[in-house]
């Protein structure tokens, strides 16, 4: 048994010189023998191999501590080969599958993770960046001692981050389409959900350009309350923000605001 062992594994070491000498493997039923070299093919970074043999030997080794080794190797090779939402899958199902060993919490960190690489730019559909969000946090409720909580918190950041770039997009967009009453909204909603935005300065000035248009392209009676906040935007500005480089453009729309309002009986 030691010296087919030996014999195969340098095979593996040497490539298996032919594609004769894998497939035998894999019809072999030797599973002991498939494992010792899938091992061999993980550690020299032929993962493609190494899945081959893992995938057989799944069920074979189930809930024994070398399927334990064979489920974490598995999503390792998927998450080397940059499939994350494969390896996201498989890390899962070792955190599942093996709830104490000594490598679920690197696997649930690693699930996490890999949810976080899916996620896209800010312009794109951001379901698999609310999913990442939910992992990370998930991850930081269940190992609140981890060594890892640094890291994930950097990523929680960056995540939401990305979540008030896209909803910042958003606003603009409907000040873009001259849907003045959509962008308002939207503008006051994002201040309110990221009070800590580091947009606000760019959203009071926005927003002072919206009141203004909103107001030119409004019925009589709306105007005035419409060039009023206009005003009262560019004031926030001035006083939040005394070195802002939108003053000066701003100055110049609240001095055109008030013109017109001057002009309303």
């Amino acid at each position: 048994m030691k010296n087919r062992f030996l014999i195969l594994a340098l095979l593996a070491l040497a490539g298996f010189a032919s594609c004769n000498d894998f497939s035998r493997l894999v019809k072999s039923t030797d599973n002991e023998a498939k494992y010792e070299v899938a091992v061999d093919y993980y550690e020299r970074g032929d993962y493609n191999h190494a899945l081959q043999l893992f995938d057989l030997l799944q069920a074979s080794f189930r809930n024994t501590p070398r399927g334990e080794d064979i489920t974490y190797k598995t999503a390792q090779c998927y998450y080397l080969q940059d499939d994350y939402e494969i390896a996201s899958y498989y890390y899962n199902r070792f955190v599942q599958s093996y709830p104490f060993s000594r490598n679920a919490e690197k696997a649930a960190f690693m699930q996490a993770y890999c949810s976080y690489l899916l996620s896209p730019e800010s312009g794109l559909d951001q379901t698999n960046t609310f999913d990442a969000l939910k992992q990370l946090k998930a991850f930081e409720e269940r190992y609140p001692k981890s060594d890892s909580l640094t890291r994930v918190r950097e990523l929680l950041t960056d995540l939401n981050e990305k979540l008030e770039e896209k909803d910042y997009n958003v606003c603009r967009l409907f000040y873009r389409m001259e849907n003045y009453s959509a962008a308002i909204t939207s503008f006051e909603n994002m201040l309110k959900k990221y009070p800590n935005t580091t947009h606000r300065e760019e959203i009071l000035f926005d927003m002072a350009k919206t009141y203004y248009d909103f107001a030119e392209n409004s019925v009589a009676d709306k105007q005035r309350e419409r060039y009023e906040s206009c005003v009262e935007q560019c004031n926030t500005l001035s006083y939040l923000y005394p070195g802002s480089k939108y003053l000066t453009d701003a100055n110049n729309i609240a001095t055109k605001a008030r013109k017109k309002l001057e002009n309303i009986k």
